[in-house]
């Protein structure tokens, strides 16, 4: 029989069993200190990476935003960027207020987004500025130490270099343009021509793509090719150049584009863009109507689509709204012709048919004058104050009839439209519409395609122009009303400029 084990060796046992057990305690207990101190090195390493990585997405979204909005098509307009882009990084910092030292070779300049567009520098942008609406900002092209972050537990654990290099790359530029999605024939292919009306003396007029400043058009109404109308739904989603695709010219598709009088491309020229015949005037014709602060059956939303700030309508009739003229006409726009084999108005004619009175032109000079041709220059942009302007006494020459059309308290110093509250004025009637209405609704920006254009639901047609035209009334299922007032460059007509990944 084994004789039992003391108590006392029992508790020897015991103690030293407890001791080596504390001892493998401490030991596992400073390994794992070890590694949580490792971990909270790398979680602090990472926090650094990260926080300068959020930095300089920032700082070079910012850059190029300021820089892409200046991007006119034009030589200035690099310039401009440049001037914005250092202005931008000035006003930044980075690493706990370090101020950014800018840069110009950080930036760069493309016509387009895209993978495997090319990126020009500011002086070759220059030299070949015309739809260069995109800038490119790359911060790695700044000072070394914009991207450089001290790493402190990294390189213990794995063969990293201590002080990592961080950069980021951010483009900007155009998403939208203000054009409408509705395109009609260039009446002419000149861009400016000289029109004689007899005199005495004669008055030599500046007529541009085959239209005359002061001249109410039905744009659903008009043909230079022959004597059925030809107007088009313009693809609202595809850049010149893009295949489209027929449902996006459809009317329930461009619909909201009619409603803004955006496109979500940046620009309509350089490419083919892509078109349907007709454009849908039954199914649109509300929405163009937004304008005039008619919301019907909510087509649009005046969040969107703002009323202009005056909605008078300037309707023919007695009781219309022309005032200004005597007499008053008695059409809409100027009555049709197809002289010639052309779907036109009396108005595009060398001499007016016999017959013609003043009623037949229809509103005059709503929201522009004609011009003389003396002072176009081809290629040339148009001055700053315009081109030097008719006067009303001018209207028997301009738009010879019997009788002619006469001025009859017409604004001295401005145009009807331009006019403030009186007979020429109509505000909204919703205060809350009021408040946000935009001067200029009325006009329409309106691609001059060079015609004919072959029949389909999704074909290329090519835009010569941009053509300005301020609606005089409400349009119908007829027709769209609108005064030729001239052409606008497009690279002003910019839309949104925003961020692409």
């Amino acid at each position: 029989m084994v004789p039992p084990t003391p108590p006392c060796t029992r508790f020897r046992h015991k103690l030293r069993s407890r001791r080596r057990q504390a001892g493998a305690f401490a030991v596992m207990s400073a390994i794992l200190l070890l590694v949580m101190l490792g971990f909270c090195g790398l979680a602090i390493d990472a926090g650094l990476i990260y926080n300068r990585k959020a930095e300089l997405h920032g700082i070079a979204g910012n850059i190029a935003l300021a820089a892409a909005r200046e991007l006119d098509g034009t030589a200035a307009g690099i310039d401009a960027a440049l001037a914005k882009a250092g202005e931008a990084a000035r006003r930044l910092t980075y690493g706990h207020g370090s101020r950014l030292a800018w840069d110009d070779g950080a930036i760069r300049f493309s016509n387009t987004p895209a993978d495997g567009a090319e990126w020009v520098d500011a002086g070759t942008a220059r030299a070949s500025a015309a739809r260069r609406f995109y800038a490119r900002v790359d911060t790695r092209a700044l000072d070394d130490d914009v991207g450089l972050v001290e790493a402190y537990i990294m390189p213990l654990f794995w063969n990293a270099a201590p002080r990592s290099g961080i950069g980021h790359t951010a483009i900007a530029g155009r998403a939208t343009i203000h054009v409408m999605p509705l395109a009609i024939c260039a009446m002419s292919p000149e861009a400016g021509a000289a029109r004689t009306n007899p005199g005495p003396p004669a008055a030599v007029e500046l007529v541009e793509y085959g239209f005359r400043r002061g001249v109410t058009y039905n744009l659903m109404r008009l043909n230079p090719d022959g004597v059925q109308p030809a107007n088009f739904a313009l693809d609202p989603l595809a850049p010149p150049g893009g295949l489209g695709s027929a449902s996006n010219t459809s009317a329930t598709a461009i619909a909201p584009f009619v409603c803004t009088g955006r496109l979500w491309i940046p620009r309509v020229t350089g490419g083919a863009i892509r078109v349907r015949s007709p454009f849908p005037i039954a199914a649109l014709y509300r929405q163009l109507n937004s304008r005039f602060d008619q919301y019907e059956a909510g087509v649009c939303s005046p969040n969107g689509a703002p009323p202009d700030f005056n909605i008078k309508a300037y309707t023919p009739g007695a009781g219309g709204g022309v005032a200004w003229m005597n007499p008053r006409p008695g059409r809409q726009s100027a009555q049709e012709s197809t002289a010639g084999g052309r779907l036109q108005t009396i108005a595009d004619l060398s001499a007016p048919p016999a017959g013609t009175t003043a009623d037949m032109y229809g509103p005059l000079w709503a929201h522009s004058k004609a011009v003389k041709f003396s002072a176009y220059v081809p290629g040339a942009s148009e001055p700053r104050n315009g081109y030097a302007r008719f006067a009303t006494g001018d209207w028997s020459t301009l738009y010879p009839g019997a009788p002619a059309p006469a001025a009859s308290g017409y604004p001295n110093a401005t145009q009807p439209y331009h006019q403030g509250p009186g007979a020429h004025y109509t505000r909204p009637a919703d205060d809350l519409h009021l408040a946000m209405s935009v001067v200029e609704r009325r006009v329409l920006h309106i691609p001059l395609l060079a015609c004919p254009v072959a029949p389909g639901a999704n074909v290329g047609a090519t835009a010569l122009a941009v053509g300005k035209f301020f609606m005089t009334a409400p349009a119908d299922e007829a027709g769209v009303y609108a005064e030729f007032t001239g052409i606008v460059p497009e690279n002003q007509l910019t839309g949104e400029v925003v961020l692409y990944p």
